[in-house]
């Protein structure tokens, strides 16, 4: 148990540094420190606290919060190989370690190259981790044992139509994952300022008479900066996976309700729902605050919760599906 509490608390550490990266972003501090792996020229670890204001406090905190979650990735990497012989949860520690690191380094070139395209990968591999390492979690605590007893036992009709329900939620939830992050690192604002309509109407109009009139009236009204008719596409787009997102959820949910198996998938069900719905709510906060970046920030991390969330309850299903496999065997 307290490996388990130990890995529960790096995925946590972990949802704080994607917070403070969602900040970084929505404050427009990614350039606040212009060097890497330096900081205005000072060991990354003596940076002066005095001068942590604006911008700069944003990006230096998620450097040092990133760090942080670095070392307790190798700490957990090092419990699970000394106290654990399960072959293929030390491949998923030492995997854990391997994409922290090819995520700290993806930060720093993000600093050193100025590429937003770095910006978008960056933080997809983020969330990609938040995964892994909840996921090391799962694997660690009491409650994968019963699933693990569980398995082989349960109606595999049943267990294979919430799983295909599950990873259609999935690929939606990465779809919009993806789309997100190319409208955030793209610094135009909000493409679309209203919602649920476009620009007044359920489609936009997107000719280049169109879009000529939609800048000018952002610039002159609204003090935004231009948008391009691609990403206004990618808006709507984002819009649509969204909805269709919700109704996979609410499939999820009632199919996950018609099991009775003892390790709560009820349960799972029910909080993916809970979480598209409030991930919802918070994606159409963010364009009535004009992207707070509270709100943002939140909407951002409900969307990680709900990543992790899905994934987990794949994980678990897949299981139950399975026969029990001999110690040691893959899971």
């Amino acid at each position: 148990m307290a490996r388990f509490a130990f890995a529960v608390l790096v995925a946590a550490a972990t949802l704080v540094l994607l917070c403070f990266g969602g900040l970084v972003t929505s404050k427009g501090a990614g350039m606040a420190v212009p060097d890497w792996p330096t900081s205005f020229g000072y060991n990354m670890f003596f940076f002066p606290w005095s001068m942590m204001i604006g911008g700069v406090f944003y990006e230096h905190s998620h450097r040092l919060l990133g760090a942080l979650v670095g070392a307790l990735t190798v700490g957990l990497m090092a419990w699970v190989w000394l106290m654990d012989s399960r072959r293929w949860l030390r491949g998923a520690a030492a995997g854990a370690v391997i994409l922290v690191v090819v995520q700290g380094a993806l930060g720093g070139l993000r600093v050193v190259w100025a590429k937003d395209q770095i910006g978008i990968i960056h933080a997809v591999s983020g969330q990609a981790f938040f995964v892994l390492v909840a996921a090391i979690a799962l694997w660690s605590s009491g409650y994968w044992a019963r699933v693990e007893s569980a398995a082989g036992g349960l109606d595999v009709l049943a267990l294979g139509r919430v799983t295909r329900a599950g990873f259609a939620v999935l690929a939606l939830v990465l779809v919009q994952l993806v789309v997100a992050a190319t409208m955030r690192h793209a610094h135009r604002g909000l493409s679309i300022p209203d919602f649920p309509l476009a620009y007044g109407r359920p489609w936009p109009q997107l000719d280049g008479g169109s879009m000529a009139s939609i800048n000018a009236w952002r610039g002159a009204v609204l003090g935004l900066p231009s948008t391009t008719a691609g990403l206004v596409w990618l808006h709507m787009a984002h819009r649509i996976a969204a909805v269709l997102a919700v109704w996979g959820a609410c499939v999820l949910w009632a199919r996950a309700r018609r099991l009775s198996d003892g390790v709560g998938i009820r349960g799972w069900g029910g909080a993916v729902l809970g979480l598209m719905l409030t991930q919802f709510v918070l994606g159409a906060w963010t364009v009535w605050s004009n992207k707070a970046a509270d709100i943002a920030t939140g909407h951002m991390a409900v969307g990680a919760l709900l990543l992790a969330t899905v994934s987990l309850m794949l994980i678990v299903v897949t299981r139950l599906k399975t026969p029990a496999m001999a110690a040691g065997g893959a899971p």
